[in-house]
């Protein structure tokens, strides 16, 4: 009976020390030095090729960054706390150079702890807009190139969540941003929250091909949560920081304006949503407002897109990729497919562009 005691207890010595709370260490020093390497910068040129930013970033995420909340509703993937998507790439130092010069520019009064997203050169290029994520959340910042130094513009804390939360007039002169709402509702718990129901499905016994979609929504609570997160004020926004109100609240998606700056092109999300298909198969309406966000015209409204014909080429009927004419002071253009937008039927032309 003791020779079966003993290794029993030695078991249970042995199981009681292997949970023991170990902290992530660093590697030998050897190691660390393959794998602890300065990333080469990524680089951006002005179109006239005058200038050239360099944007460098850490070559690893910090066990913070890995630990933010991420959540995914309608094919996204979004960080709640800060508003963008959480598969963004920051980057953490910005310098630049005149083409013909070999010295590079540190970026002075860069923000502190930089996480540095959406770079853009200005359409006269004579600045480029960033945005930095604080703990508050995500900033619009702007670089003079002559000075070499950057600055805060406004005080709106941006909505990310879709992608570039700013946009360029043509003349350079300011930008419209999205916003998060002044009277934004606090998104919904799941645990938290008693069901009103089951989600019913229902078949049309309709042919059509659809793949497997990740991240979709799943219930009303998404739905809610959805929208919130994807809905924002439109603000007009000067070189100065002065903030003007320019449409009410929306689940926008696309903002252009025409190429003389009299005319922008808004599209929002619309209803229903679909349990199906990502956000960007759910309606949309797109309009035109003058330069002072007065509704001029709906130019196209496309329908809740679930059932497409078989085939990778097929596509939606009706207006599908509209935008302005570069060659026009303020012309749209757009494509029509000529096939009912099913690859399987023969035809001469697939698409003809209006």
């Amino acid at each position: 009976m003791k020779k079966i005691l003993y290794p029993m207890l030695a078991l249970c010595i042995q199981w009681g020390t292997a949970q023991e709370s170990v902290e992530y260490q660093k590697p030998s020093a050897e190691i660390l030095e393959l794998a602890d390497f300065e990333r080469a910068p990524s680089v951006m040129m002005s179109s006239s090729r005058d200038w050239t930013a360099f944007v460098f970033r850490p070559t690893y995420k910090t066990l913070e960054d890995l630990n933010q909340e991420e959540i995914r509703l309608g094919g996204t993937r979004i960080n709640p706390k800060y508003n963008t998507p959480s598969t963004i790439t920051y980057y953490n130092n910005l310098k630049l150079k005149k083409t013909r010069e070999k010295q590079m520019k540190q970026i002075q009064n860069l923000p502190v702890n930089p996480q540095i997203a959406y770079l853009s050169f200005s359409p006269d290029e004579t600045k480029i807009a960033f945005t930095h994520t604080s703990p508050n959340g995500v900033e619009l910042w702007l670089v003079d190139l002559q000075t070499a130094t950057a600055k805060r513009l406004g005080q709106s804390v941006l909505n990310a969540n879709l992608g570039m939360p700013y946009t360029w007039n043509p003349d350079g002169t300011g930008m419209v941003i999205r916003v998060l709402p002044s009277e934004r509702p606090a998104l919904k718990n799941q645990e938290k929250t008693l069901p009103q129901g089951p989600v019913v499905s229902t078949g049309k016994g309709e042919v059509s091909q659809n793949r497997t979609y990740q991240d979709l929504l799943k219930n009303p609570i998404d739905e809610f949560n959805f929208e919130v997160l994807i809905t924002s004020q439109l603000k007009k926004i000067d070189l100065n920081g002065n903030e003007t109100l320019f449409k009410s609240a929306a689940m926008y998606v696309e903002e252009s304006f025409s190429p003389d700056g009299k005319y922008i092109l808004l599209t929002e999300v619309k209803k229903p949503f679909s349990y199906i298909v990502p956000y960007h198969r759910f309606p949309m309406e797109s309009y035109v407002c003058d330069a002072q966000g007065n509704f001029v015209a709906s130019v196209n409204t496309i329908p809740l897109n679930e059932n497409l014909p078989k085939g990778f080429s097929s596509t939606l009927m009706g207006k599908r990729n509209m935008f302005w004419r570069a060659d026009k002071p303020h012309t749209l253009f757009y494509v029509e497919a000529l096939d009912g937008g099913d690859q399987n039927q023969k035809a001469e032309f697939r698409d003809e562009i209006v």
